[in-house]
């Protein structure tokens, strides 16, 4: 029975069991779609990826991402968790600091930098986003799913980054965490709108050492809440990058997610006009590799 590497990161974090988890296969080149969807169906986790030879000139390596129903383009999570399960595995090494992936959405360029105490940090450039502000009966109906006012001076943006993420400011950290949207009738709404979910952030208070408390919703994907969410940060630096709010939040800052399902995850956002960046640390949790019987 043949035996596949394996690895399970936990990404936006350095604690175990307090990020987010994505199943890494490190070598899948021998995998057919259907399988790879029914191995990420059978690990139930928000992603699972597969690691192929690339076949982009100045790709370091070329990686598939799977929910337990879909293919994706692109995610935040999987991209850190994988560039640290093949950099941990001495598959890759980084070149100048920097790594290629290669994905369906494109080439991904990914930073990898040694802090001072000993952590790894690992940040995407997160694609090109393309915005477009909610009409107002889609605002409507976003106001009733999350069961509060939202700022006129600050509607609701579809953001499309190849996941396709509505991005929602609230007033405050507390009214992020105190949030408890209609799942059912969000999952309505995406459905109809083909978004992949809705992501909400609010300002913590000053002196926090977070700027920003972020939740992500996914009720389409059948995911009620991803735990902590890069694609979601990347799309919420972009929405303020776009409303010109970057000098009132900064271009360099911090976000936390994931309080409400007992995470901790910690995420730094970087905002440029050239590029917008997502990191975070990760940490292997489970080491080891699969057997695979003929899978139909």
């Amino acid at each position: 029975m043949p035996r596949v590497p394996f690895k399970t990161v936990d990404v936006f974090t350095a604690t175990p069991f307090k990020g987010n988890p994505v199943a890494v296969v490190l070598d899948a080149q021998h995998l057919s779609t259907s399988q790879m969807q029914q191995i990420a169906s059978w690990t139930n986790l928000s992603e699972t990826t597969f690691v192929v030879p690339a076949t982009v000139d100045g790709a370091d390596y070329h990686v598939r991402i799977f929910t337990p129903g879909a293919e994706l383009p692109f995610a935040g999570h999987p991209t850190i968790g994988t560039a640290h399960a093949l950099l941990e595995a001495g598959v890759i090494a980084a070149r100048n600091g920097k790594l290629v992936q290669q994905c369906t959405a494109g080439l991904v360029t990914l930073h990898v930098e040694q802090a001072d105490d000993g952590q790894r940090w690992i940040a995407f450039e997160l694609p090109p986003p393309q915005l477009t502000v909610l009409d107002a009966g889609q605002i409507g109906e976003l106001e009733a799913i999350l069961g509060t006012p939202l700022d006129p001076q600050r509607p609701p943006h579809l953001v499309d980054v190849g996941p396709r993420w509505v991005v929602v400011q609230l007033p405050s950290a507390q009214a992020v965490l105190d949030c408890q949207p209609d799942l059912q009738r969000m999952k309505v709404q995406d459905t109809q709108g083909g978004h992949t979910g809705v992501t909400i952030f609010g300002p913590h208070p000053a002196g926090a050492a977070a700027a920003i408390e972020v939740r992500a919703f996914v009720p389409a994907h059948g995911i009620s809440e991803d735990p902590v969410c890069g694609s979601g940060n990347g799309c919420i630096a972009a929405y303020l990058r776009h409303t010109g709010q970057t000098p009132a939040f900064g271009q360099d800052l911090l976000a936390t997610q994931g309080a409400v399902l007992g995470r901790a995850g910690v995420l730094r956002l970087s905002i440029r006009d050239a590029a917008i960046r997502v990191g975070g640390n990760a940490i292997t949790c489970v080491d080891g590799a699969l057997s695979l019987p003929a899978i139909r």
